[in-house]
């Protein structure tokens, strides 16, 4: 299992989770995603459906 993926939202790349002690973390690659800077996720889809709603203006389900 990789240790690192890419999260792309509408071929934007949106940033990066790495895997770690308690899951997933993220790294913002835009300011558009600084929402999502540091927190954790159990995967890494969990983590590109947390972008996907950023993106689509559901602030509080995304948080």
């Amino acid at each position: 299992m990789p240790d690192s993926y890419i999260i792309e939202v509408n071929s934007e790349t949106a940033g990066i989770v790495v895997r770690g002690q308690g899951g997933y973390c993220f790294f913002a690659s835009s300011h558009q995603f600084n929402r999502l800077e540091g927190q954790l996720f159990r995967n890494a889809r969990e983590a590109e459906r947390a972008a996907r709603k950023l993106v689509n203006g559901d602030v509080k389900a995304a948080a």
